[in-house]
């Protein structure tokens, strides 16, 4: 216990001491140690800068000279969509002003100094915030009554017709009794904040914060940013990723630590609990159902969606903030999960009724060393989820106090204005996203007639781009969910437990010495902010390094070798502890996400070439179009998975991007003139660009028309560099979608025995309990491609592909394979389309 709690104490004054702009108090008194760790941290950038590592041999020398030590600023909103927004609420000392750890008070903190003022700065912390009554808002039972919208919906279900086609006219008992409905339907949605519960809370955060988790880290500028948004009198709109219970509160409470209004949180009713749901409510918590559509009896509950929206409109007309959780639910596969923009699309339609003059959007990455769930791994392996109650609560907080949690990192992102954001979708509009069956038929059965609708042909457009048309509306909420969710991913910051996870797996799945680790900890961390993500801890590597194995704790073995005295660090090979390894590698997977996907079709490229002959070419060439059309073939098949773009580009300019970025690096070379002009295309290649767009559609309407822009995208050939830091690199790249594509093509070779019709739900059970056995019978590669998460998504991008036909009988969804593939030969060919991108 001791040791722990010193190398906990090391740690953070690690930490403080280099991000430097943490309170002094923060750091440790001795001044001896604090003037040692600053010698120990200045050498280890000399030392490790000397070091031929595998990433920084890979990619970093070409930005050795550019490369700082300053954070890069993340969170910054999108330049094409919401151009006056990006300069709005930032100048250029935001970036600078540095973070801050917000669980560490002290009287400082506070208008009084000292004995009795340290001894109870919580409590005058706690106490000179600014909340009252008045800043939350009034009559909102009432107001959702007595509006016309709900007074319709309730003379209208009151006049359901005795049979169809048939109405009569409400009877006042029948009007009065719905009228109870709502009122009670209201009285579990609306909120009673109560100011001296969210004072209460406060402290009781700052106390319980402090006990389990190490920091809480947030960007000054970022605040600062948030703080002038809310000097606009208008509604801000916090839209957080969801992986933990403790987001609900963490937001909350940073803002009232920051004396910023606190906003009403929309929950799932699934924490409707006694006592608990109390609570919630009187912190600004309101309850929603999972889904808003269905009533008990199946049919669509018209009465609670007007109550619904309402409620929200007449939150933001008070100027309100709203807490909207666009996941819907926590992921538990450590990725961002897809969006589910039921109440963002009551947020848009508020606005198109004019019930404010405007909306802002702010963005939220959370990243947590160690969530206080621990993992997922009993529903990633199948078993259903337990629902929360009461018991399950206090067995979590008796079991949080016990522990500890690492550090928690909260980035807000820049806010833009959604009224300028809806404008912009109207004023310049881009082309609807192809649909899974027209972007990847044509390239899993080639042999098809070419049915598919170019990325950004006009027929994809909506026939209006009119705010009133419902088609438009529909891809606008699309759009605006999907760059919510990226720009807030992006936000998310890299935290330590998510580094060494990713090395572990993927570098060294065999084990590995203490030493090494540590080297590619280093390497890889430089890699993060070279591709501007940041990071969400900081300090000595061989302090952080063992602060996370710490933290992974039985997911990790430890054993003492007799070389040297070394350690030997090894990923347990269990299923739950390589679950659990594989949730937390996810967090740095959208780091190298674009590169992975380029790197798997490198394979795919070159494996098909030699297959099908070169054609008196040389085999190591690689047509650069071809890599770039194969890249986002598999981009589309992982749609589920991940998101590589913004809605506003299209993926084959970004493709070409990342491919771009590794022909920077130095891992793929252009071949000399004299190569290139004695390579011919392949018939094969000859038969892709009829499938696809033109390379020149990746030209955007603002190129201007001198520019070279066609020079640059001119096709070329490329070589892969054969140096072993290359290499290696590559391999990490592929590994890292590995379990993903085991998952699918083991989920298509399960698919060659269907037999139908079957219920979706019954399938499902059936193909992870498959994958499930593979993987204890050692016949997987990777045991992470087991994953309940791997298989359901892998199921629906199939049915969006077009393998399966589905229809719905009683409110249950009967599979059945489509015609297109139930010929034997292209399930095959799905198969191999699949493998091909895979290295066995």
């Amino acid at each position: 216990m001791c040791s722990d709690l010193q190398f906990s104490s090391c740690v953070m004054d690690e930490t403080a001491l280099s991000l430097g702009t943490i309170d002094v108090s923060y750091l440790s008194t001795s001044a001896e140690c604090s003037i040692s760790r600053c010698k120990h941290s200045s050498e280890e950038w000399g030392e490790c800068n000397s070091r031929p590592t595998l990433f920084r041999s890979a990619t970093l020398k070409w930005k050795e000279t550019l490369l700082g030590r300053k954070r890069p600023f993340v969170g910054r909103c999108c330049y094409v969509c919401t151009p006056q927004s990006r300069d709005n609420f930032f100048n250029a000392s935001i970036p600078s002003l540095g973070l801050r750890n917000v669980i560490y008070i002290n009287e400082t903190h506070t208008r009084y100094r000292g004995w009795l003022a340290r001894r109870f700065c919580y409590v005058l912390f706690v106490q000179e915030r600014d909340v009252h009554k008045g800043m939350f808002a009034k009559n909102l039972t009432e107001n959702v009554l007595n509006n016309s919208r709900v007074q319709k919906a309730i003379v209208d279900e009151a006049s359901e017709p005795s049979t169809p086609g048939s109405f009569v006219q409400a009877d006042p008992k029948a009007i009065n009794k719905v009228k109870k409905k709502a009122r009670k339907i209201l009285q579990e949605m609306v909120a009673n904040v109560s100011p001296a519960l969210i004072r209460l809370t406060g402290w009781v955060l700052l106390k319980l914060f402090n006990s389990f988790f190490w920091n809480i880290q947030i960007h000054r500028g970022q605040i600062e940013m948030v703080k002038a948004a809310t000097e606009m009198n208008l509604p801000l709109i916090f839209l957080p990723v969801h992986k933990s219970h403790i987001d609900y509160l963490l937001l909350t409470f940073i803002l009232f630590c920051h004396n910023i209004k606190a906003p009403y949180i929309a929950a799932g009713n699934n924490l409707n609990i006694p006592i608990f749901s109390t609570l919630i409510r009187k912190l600004g918590g309101f309850f929603i159902r999972r889904k808003l559509d269905q009533s008990p009896d199946g049919r669509k509950d018209f009465l609670y969606r007007a109550l619904l929206y309402v409620h929200v409109e007449e939150l933001l007309r008070q100027q309100q903030f709203l807490e909207i959780f666009l996941e819907g639910t926590r992921s538990r596969s450590g990725k961002t999960s897809g969006a589910r923009a039921g109440l963002l699309s009551v947020v848009v339609d508020a606005l198109f009724s004019n019930a404010t003059p405007d909306v802002l959007i702010i963005p939220v990455g959370i990243s947590y060393d160690r969530i206080i769930e621990g993992h997922y791994n009993s529903e990633q392996l199948g078993k259903p989820k337990k629902n929360e109650s009461i018991w399950s609560i206090a067995r979590g907080v008796f079991r949080m106090l016990r522990k500890n949690y690492g550090c928690v990192r909260v980035d807000f992102a820049q806010p833009f204005s959604l009224k300028e954001y809806v404008n912009s979708q109207s004023q310049k509009p881009v082309p609807a996203p192809l649909s899974l069956e027209q972007a990847l038929l044509p390239a899993i059965l080639p042999s098809r007639p070419n049915d598919t609708v170019d990325e950004g042909a006009e027929a994809s457009l909506p026939s209006s781009r009119d705010i009133t048309s419902e088609p438009f509306r529909r891809e606008l909420i699309s759009n605006l969910a999907e760059h919510i969710l990226f720009t807030a991913n992006k936000s998310c910051a890299v935290m330590s437990t998510h580094i060494v996870a990713c090395l572990l797996l993927y570098r060294h799945r065999q084990g590995t010495d203490l030493s090494r680790l540590v080297e590619d900890f280093f390497s890889m961390k430089e890699e993060v902010l070279a591709r501007d993500f940041d990071l969400g801890f900081s300090g000595n590597s061989d302090d952080v390094v063992m602060h996370a194995i710490h933290l992974l704790g039985n997911c990790v073995n430890i054993t003492n070798t007799s070389r040297n005295n070394e350690f030997f660090i090894t990923p347990s090979t269990t299923i739950p502890a390589v679950f659990e390894l594989n949730f937390y590698s996810n967090g740095v997977l959208h780091v190298f996400i674009k590169e992975a996907i380029i790197a798997c079709s490198l394979h795919a490229v070159q494996s098909r070439r030699c297959r099908n002959g070169t054609n008196g070419a040389s085999p190591s060439l690689i047509s650069q179009e071809h890599l770039v059309r194969k890249a986002a073939s598999l981009c589309y098949l992982l749609s589920n998975e991940f998101t590589v773009s913004l809605p506003c580009q299209l993926i084959y300019q970004v493709c070409h991007e990342s491919v771009e970025r590794l022909i920077q690096y130095g891992i793929l070379l252009v071949a000399e003139q004299d190569d290139q002009e004695d390579v011919s295309p392949s018939l094969t290649e000859h038969q892709w660009n009829k499938k696809l767009p033109e390379p020149l559609s990746w030209r955007s309407d603002e190129e201007d028309e001198d520019s070279d822009f066609g020079e640059e995208q001119r096709d070329c050939y490329l070589k892969v560099s054969q140096s072993q830091e290359h290499q290696q690199y590559i391999t990490f790249l592929q590994r890292l979608l590995g379990p993903l594509l085991e998952a699918y093509s083991s989920v298509v070779i399960f698919v060659h025995n269907f037999s139908g019709p079957v219920l979706e739900s019954e399938y499902l059970q059936k193909l992870h309990r498959h994958l499930i056995s593979r993987t204890e019978k050692n016949v997987a590669v990777y045991a992470e491609s087991a994953t309940y998460s791997h298989v359901k998504n892998a199921l629906k991008v199939f049915k969006e592909i077009g393998v399966f036909s589905q229809t719905t009988q009683r409110r249950d969804t009967i599979l059945e394979l489509s015609t297109t593939f139930l010929p034997q030969r292209n399930r095959q060919k799905l198969l191999e389309f699949i493998m091909s991108f895979m290295v066995l």
